[in-house]
């Protein structure tokens, strides 16, 4: 069975990150995925490492890996004349074409949106920068690490001030661009669903810090209807409670209760149902008013057990947990590989290449992994001969 993009074609000029995300997802469901990189050097995430894979003469890091799989490596220098020729003949054969270059990059090439759009009036030409297409930033380079900063994600990500290691944090990947990528694949199949109504394609305008800012999700509209900054407070969260971490008796987890329900299957479970009646914890506002007190309490109580002992516990009365794990314990763990989550891919010399499954579980069509990560030009003869004779 066939993915559901079978017979669509990507072309793909971005690099790093936001654009390489959104075409794997393309590549996964199905879609033929050709990225061009600069000969010999690539794709800058090439040399992003260690960690790399394979013998040094021909190694990949795992970063590009993990972005890459399912592509055609087409290498070709699109600032000479002849490359740019080769673009458009592959232009009036594709229907995608996602680029992540600075506003206006392409145009000195013949290769922006009006351009391409004269040949080919069916094209989807997704761009992805830092700021947008307009807008006084549109000029500035963008990295996911910036805009998690100036777009209020790390003014809600850490502890507070006050308490020790207290300060502004990253996320542990780079979910800015991770989300931009998401929403190009988004806004990708919406306009191949209106080429499909119109035959017309269309330009998408990703930014990074338009979706960082659209990620901010409750914490926004927390701002917008109170007229209050949030702010960070470690593993806790603003509106519920309990939902952070604890400490066991052998490290630590996660209580993720969000419900009344839930929290009087938690108070069962820890031997304190006096709390459910309490008014102070009767209700999740009241909690909420009352966080300081009940966790003080939970700390001491969390505190007596094993993480496992707990997570075995709470699991069997419905109420929401689980360890905090290292990736290793990640793929180790029994409900991951049952999912077939970790997935390996041969190569063109049957390496067998790791690699992370996508998340979608269709019913009816399937998720393919067909290609592994490609070498630089790896397939540059076989798409040259097969689309342009």
């Amino acid at each position: 069975m066939a993915g559901p993009l079978k017979g669509i074609r990507v072309l793909d000029l971005s690099r790093v990150l936001a654009g390489p995300w959104a075409t794997q997802c393309l590549a996964d469901l199905g879609a033929d995925v050709i990225k061009v990189e600069r000969p010999k050097y690539g794709d800058d995430t090439r040399a992003w490492g260690p960690p790399f894979f394979g013998p040094p003469e021909d190694r990949q890091s795992a970063y590009y890996m993990g972005t890459n799989r399912g592509k055609r490596s087409l290498a070709l220098d699109i600032t000479s004349t002849e490359g740019q020729d080769i673009i458009r003949k592959l232009v009036m054969e594709s229907d995608i074409f996602v680029e992540n270059f600075k506003v206006g990059g392409l145009a000195k090439y013949g290769l922006d949106y009006a351009s391409l759009k004269a040949i080919n009036p069916g094209l989807i030409y997704c761009s992805i920068t830092g700021f947008g297409q307009t807008g006084p930033y549109k000029n500035r380079p963008g990295y996911d690490l910036m805009i998690q900063g100036l777009g209020g994600l790390m003014s809600v990500t850490g502890n507070p001030d006050s308490t020790p290691g207290g300060g502004p944090l990253r996320a542990g990947v780079a979910v800015t661009d991770l989300f931009t990528g998401m929403y190009g694949t988004v806004g990708i199949l919406a306009a191949l669903y209106h080429r499909e109504r119109t035959g017309k394609g269309q330009h998408i305008d990703m930014s990074l810090l338009d979706t960082q800012v659209a990620t901010l999700a409750n914490q926004s509209m927390s701002y917008l209807v109170s007229g209050k900054s949030p702010e960070r407070q470690g593993n806790s969260h603003p509106s519920i409670v309990p939902y952070q971490s604890f400490a066991t008796k052998d490290g630590h987890m996660i209580l993720a209760v969000g419900n009344d329900s839930q929290f009087a299957g938690l108070c069962g479970v820890a031997g304190l149902t006096g709390l459910v009646e309490d008014t102070r914890f009767a209700t999740n506002q009241a909690r909420v008013e009352n966080r300081e007190a009940l966790i003080a309490i939970l700390e001491g109580v969390m505190a007596q057990k094993t993480t496992c002992d707990w997570v075995d516990l709470l699991s069997a009365a419905n109420v929401p947990c689980g360890p905090i794990n290292k990736i290793e314990d990640v793929f180790a763990d029994e409900q991951v590989q049952s999912r077939g989550t970790k997935i390996e891919i041969a190569d063109a010399d049957g390496i067998l290449v790791p690699g992370v499954a996508n998340p979608i579980r269709f019913s009816d069509t399937k998720i393919e992994y067909s290609q592994a990560p490609p070498r630089v030009g790896e397939h540059t003869d076989e798409i040259l001969q097969e689309l342009l004779d």
